[in-house]
């Protein structure tokens, strides 16, 4: 399979119309220009998923750099510099150099606390982590966060070229199905992509760990999930874990953006699902063979892209590493040759490999009360998050567990009701 290769090569025009450079920067001050390509790259993985679509007589109109700030236009999250946009995580000094460190999750500040080896008030961990992280370096926080299964790094820029994920001759995916275990925002992106380009997909829950997202933003949560087919399976049960193991049976392609262990806990084994012909799409903070946890803002900022100003890194866009990870897996799907083969998409690798290139300053003006940088050939206004449309309704939990079990002759004898 060959590189990703970009389809523009003006890196700024992409980062002015992405969006995200009014997502970047200091509360109150500028927009900014990121480094590296991720803009670019992700117009090029979006034309990809177009072009199969193409194959199969459906015409898509993908923006993948516009898809990177996309959440943002739901919510009307604005630019923390060193605060994600969310909120969650932060930009903090350590002993040797800045961490990027989340608290997300309602147990994030107790898993902080045993980090720094103290008690945490739930309400702002932030005072204790800061003063720890300031005594200790990025190393150390490191080990003990993969320990524990905390969202945190320190921030490095790559120390070697990382090389982008090739992508074979588009395919279609018209009428395969996929199965999707994915929650958030990166395999959700690409089980919508995917969807949009023809398959069907049906997205699977458990009773106790249903997506987290559906307590988010509930149109940005309808874009992603609109017109897809809803299962809630128990594989602490016997049935359900018979439905589910049939189920990924069953499949074409399987997303999935669990620590192997996890699944292979319910009885599914990735491996043994490529080998039978299937694309198996895993998507993790740092690979496979990894134990680190990571969510979208951490991991961008620990793979080294962010930008700086005197006071410290500044944080790219809104949780960058999804939307980027997301198209990514979509393209691969979408590519020939890949049925039969496990992919280990690592969120961390697939945003050092666009820092690969050197980059020249570029800064925004405001001219006339708007935001614009010279791409080399024109002015470019910065542009602002859009809102795409659903493409359907969005299923509640379970809604569809029998009909979809049915319709793939899987027992729903045992079966209960989510």
């Amino acid at each position: 399979m060959a590189e990703v290769v970009a389809a523009s090569p003006n890196r700024v025009r992409d980062w002015a119309e992405s969006g995200v450079a009014v997502l970047t920067g200091r509360p109150g001050g500028p927009p900014v220009i990121a480094p590296g390509t991720a803009a670019t790259v992700a117009r090029t993985l979006a034309a990809h998923v177009t072009a199969a679509a193409a194959r199969s007589g459906r015409r898509l109109e993908l923006d993948g750099a516009r898809m990177l700030s996309e959440r943002a236009a739901f919510t009307g999250f604005t630019r923390g510099g060193g605060v994600s946009l969310g909120g969650s995580c932060r930009l903090l000094r350590t002993a040797d150099g800045w961490a990027a460190v989340s608290c997300a999750r309602p147990d994030d500040p107790s898993l902080l606390g045993a980090l720094i080896g103290a008690d945490l008030d739930p309400a702002d961990p932030w005072p204790a982590v800061t003063g720890w992280l300031a005594c200790h370096s990025g190393d150390e926080l490191a080990e003990r966060a993969e320990l524990l299964g905390v969202a945190a790094a320190p921030v490095r820029p790559p120390t070697a070229p990382v090389p982008s994920p090739g992508l074979g001759a588009p395919r279609s995916v018209d009428g395969l199905l996929v199965v999707d275990f994915g929650s958030l925002w990166a395999a959700p992106l690409c089980a919508h992509l995917l969807g949009a380009a023809g398959a069907r997909v049906v997205k699977v829950e458990t009773p106790s760990r249903p997506d987290g997202a559906r307590r988010g933003n509930p149109d940005f949560y309808a874009l992603l999930h609109g017109g897809h087919e809803a299962v809630c399976l128990d594989p602490a049960e016997p049935a359900g874990r018979r439905a589910l193991i049939a189920l990924v049976d069953a499949a074409d392609i399987v997303i999935e953006a669990s620590r192997p262990r996890a699944l292979a806990g319910f009885g599914l084994d990735a491996e043994a699902t490529a080998a039978r012909g299937a694309t198996w799409l895993s998507i993790t903070a740092a690979g496979r063979s990894s134990g680190r946890v990571g969510f979208g803002d951490d991991v961008a900022a620990s793979a080294g892209l962010v930008t700086s100003d005197a006071d410290g890194p500044l944080f790219v866009g809104d949780a960058i590493a999804d939307p980027l990870t997301g198209l990514t897996a979509a393209a691969l799907a979408c590519s020939a040759g890949v049925p039969g083969q496990l992919f280990d998409i690592s969120m961390s690798d697939v945003v050092a490999a666009t820092l690969t290139l050197p980059d020249e300053a570029a800064i925004p003006r405001n001219k006339h009360g708007r935001w614009v940088i010279d791409d080399g050939n024109d002015l470019v206004e910065i542009a602002r998050p859009r809102i795409r449309s659903p493409r359907g309704v969005v299923a509640d939990v379970g809604r569809d567990t029998t009909a979809v079990l049915r319709s793939l002759g899987i027992a729903t004898t045992g079966i209960g009701a989510p």
